[in-house]
């Protein structure tokens, strides 16, 4: 019996598939080739077991492979556990193959009415919720034409907005967030935050850490069909991130060892990093340096070819300073060193308020920076003109990526401020504004 308090329990749930090395393709092939119907079972799921309350917006994170969307498709009841159970409590909404019912010589309005029956939907509901749907959708002008006429943005557009509005208790999203053109994006993610408020259960699967961190409040990292690390985005994010980093510089290491030329001067390059390392290590073998050391570790993820080495935030006048007025100006100073270089590197900053709440976060690659690669030490600073933050305490994170989104440097909780003001907003920025009465 499922908890009241839960819309989704999913109990030690397994799931394998037979993968055929070479299966025929008509009955006489695999009567005379038996040798050829020969199969491995493939776990993909392998004993996974995950709660859902009421409400509550999950994201499902991992490689490919790692079994998220068949945790999605078991969830949905496109297919079912070889062992576990699955229990959910509600009206059930899935936008994991867009418009699937859709008909290419029926008119798009016909493919809602078709589309929205399949949810469930009787034809009054339909009747009710047709102009939000046409509304949302942005499709009224091309409504009665043939789908077939539509193109892949139009007929994604369609078939999220019948998705959308169906008003289910549990609703399913697969990797289809990237619908239509940057404003219908925008549009669809304020719709998923209105349904969340709403109080609907949700659960994402997606590569795009930006959109989970957005809109869930628990991210779950599947990795070989088991359950890895679960919790908040912002702790379970880097940890992914910087697995998938050392992934990738295990791929491009295979790759360099194949050129002789290459293989040598990592060798040495390696050698003299590692000499390096140890240099740095016995230096500051001293009882404070070590307590620091032990206290950072759990707060910093990367591949170490670039790392912070200090970070301060300044007043209007240089001095560094830890409290800050709403409205202040503030500017935020980065030194780094540089161990290997960073192609097309990448600094981001993030802030978030005591409680784990990001209340701001940007990066060069959002800011259209010019691509630059890190050869050397330096400094960056981020120019604050106001800093609109309501009375709390903050925490600054600190990150360096490459090209490839791999973390160079993450640093989490790189410094702390405070922010006082002497006027009572509420929420989490001053917006600038004046009154008219």
């Amino acid at each position: 019996m499922i908890d009241k308090n839960n819309a989704i329990e999913v109990r030690d749930v397994t799931k394998k598939f037979k993968v055929y090395l070479d299966k025929g393709g008509q009955l006489k092939e695999r009567l005379l080739f038996k040798n050829r119907n020969r199969y491995e079972e493939r776990w993909v799921l392998n004993g996974i077991s995950f709660s859902v309350k009421k409400g509550e917006a999950i994201g499902l994170i991992g490689h490919n492979g790692c079994g998220k969307s068949t945790t999605l498709k078991l969830l949905t009841r496109i297919m079912y556990p070889d062992s576990g159970t699955i229990e959910m409590s509600g009206r059930v909404s899935s936008l994991i193959e867009l418009g699937a019912g859709f008909h290419p010589d029926m008119s798009g309005r016909e493919n809602i009415y078709t589309n929205a029956a399949i949810f469930g939907l009787t034809k009054k509901e339909i009747d009710e919720r047709l102009p939000e749907i046409i509304e949302f959708s942005e499709m009224e002008p091309f409504l009665d034409n043939p789908v077939r006429t539509y193109s892949s943005g139009m007929y994604m557009r369609l078939a999220f907005s019948v998705a959308i509005n169906v008003n289910a208790d549990i609703l399913l999203i697969d990797e289809i967030l990237a619908v239509g053109d940057v404003n219908f994006q925008a549009k669809c993610f304020n719709k998923l935050r209105e349904i969340k408020a709403q109080g609907t259960t949700i659960v994402i699967v997606s590569h795009s850490m930006g959109q989970i961190e957005q809109i869930c409040d628990r991210s779950i990292w599947i990795h070989d069909g088991k359950i890895k690390a679960e919790g908040k985005p912002r702790d379970v994010h880097p940890q992914y991130l910087d697995f998938m980093g050392q992934k990738r510089q295990e791929i491009a290491e295979k790759e360099n060892q194949s050129k002789e030329a290459v293989k040598n001067k990592d060798a040495v390059q390696n050698k003299d990093n590692q000499k390096t390392e140890n240099r740095e290590a016995a230096d500051g073998d001293d009882k404070a340096a070590q307590a620091q050391k032990e206290a950072e570790q759990n707060k910093r993820w990367g591949n170490g070819r670039a790392r912070i080495l200090s970070v301060t935030m300044r007043d209007k006048d240089g001095k560094d300073k830890k409290v800050f007025g709403t409205g202040d100006q503030a500017e935020i100073v980065m030194k780094y060193k540089v161990k290997k270089d960073v192609i097309d590197a990448v600094f981001g900053i993030g802030i978030f308020r005591s409680d784990g709440l990001q209340c701001y976060g940007t990066n060069t690659r959002i800011e259209q920076f010019d691509k630059f690669d890190l050869k050397k030490d330096g400094e960056v600073k981020v120019m604050i003109e106001k800093l609109n933050l309501l009375p709390g305490q903050y925490t600054l994170d600190i990150a360096i990526e490459s090209d490839d989104a791999t973390p160079v440097d993450y640093f989490k909780e790189a410094y702390k401020f405070e922010v006082f003001s002497g006027i009572g907003d509420v929420g989490v920025v001053r917006l600038d504004h004046r009154w008219e009465v």
